[in-house]
């Protein structure tokens, strides 16, 4: 499996990164330790993850997904074959929360111990902080660099605006810059990541990794017309989102070139986003070994002129 540069001073990544939001969530640690192993044999050894993650769960307070990794990290051999990815900034409790240095040099060490490891090797801010100075965000995360807890710096959840002015302020202070972007983009939402950041994206020479890549589970085709998911996890907000006629247009479309090509809409999706401007790779989560399938096979497929030309038509934005 091929690897991709992450930008132009990023690190070679895995075509379709695993999503660790599940793990400790849906995916059990068993199960979890059976989706790592395997990802790693099959070549996908970037790992995204969160220190937030899965805070939103009931019973759970954040830091879930980076202890199943910790502990799995812990049975040895396997850290230095990671590429692996946490973010900080999104709320963690009372107090706890945004983009400050004194919470940034609090965070990082939290993240470390829950993972069991000395260094991550791309850290994300998780969203804006439009409280913090973004001099003071930087300067903190330049430190992290030069102590050695971190590698690599990205941001996500940024407008095209302030992504620009926390790259030029790197540029005029002297210090670290973000090499990737983590934005919402997908099949079913184009418009703010090719209108508002690609042009930043581009001018800089970012890496972009994706999130939301398969739309938490709708271009998987799992969703139908009349299908009640009221009591499907994350149901609600996916309804308010995406099931609608234009939705499920994307979807039926995507079903067709999967047959077509003999593969399935969530390797199709994900080759999808393969192909576009800009971006490096995908996230895609699973909860089960079996569905890793999908993901390796997306890194393989390669979509014809007229399979794109029908995904980008259904697609694209009003």
């Amino acid at each position: 499996m091929q690897t991709r540069k992450l930008g132009l001073n990023g690190p070679e990544i895995s075509p379709i990164v695993l999503g660790g939001n599940v793990f400790g969530w849906t995916a059990g640690e068993t199960e979890s330790f059976r989706i790592l192993d395997s990802a790693l044999d099959l070549g996908l050894f970037t790992i995204d993850t969160a220190d937030v993650y899965s805070r939103w769960a009931p019973g759970h307070e954040g830091g879930e997904s980076e202890t199943v990794l910790g502990k799995w990290f812990a049975k040895g051999g396997r850290r230095n074959r990671v590429l692996l990815a946490t973010k900080v900034g999104l709320e963690m409790g009372e107090g706890k929360s945004g983009l400050s240095a004194r919470y940034i040099t609090q965070a990082i060490d939290n993240s470390l111990r829950r993972l069991q490891t000395d260094h991550i090797d791309l850290y994300f801010t998780h969203h804006d902080d439009p409280k913090t100075p973004l001099d003071e965000t930087l300067e903190a995360l330049d430190k992290l660099l030069r102590d050695g807890k971190v590698r690599w710096i990205g941001a996500s959840n940024y407008t095209g605006a302030r992504l620009a002015e926390a790259m030029e302020a790197s540029a005029r202070s002297g210090l670290a810059s973000f090499v990737c972007l983590q934005p919402h983009y997908n099949l079913v939402a184009r418009k703010e990541f090719e209108s508002d950041l690609l042009p930043v994206v581009e001018k800089y020479g970012l890496g972009v990794i994706t999130y939301f890549s398969l739309a938490a589970g709708f271009l998987t085709g799992k969703y139908r017309r009349g299908m009640d998911v009221s009591n499907v996890p994350r149901g609600r907000t996916i309804a308010a989102k995406y099931l609608n006629e234009s939705g499920f247009a994307v979807v039926d479309a995507l079903t067709e070139v999967a047959v077509t090509l003999q593969s399935t809409p969530s390797a199709v999706a994900l080759a999808w986003l393969l192909s576009r401007p800009g971006v490096t790779a995908p996230i895609a989560s699973v909860t089960r070994v079996s569905q890793l399938d999908d993901l390796a096979a997306a890194a393989r497929l390669q979509l014809d002129t007229t399979s794109l030309q029908r995904l980008n038509q259904v697609s694209a934005p009003a």
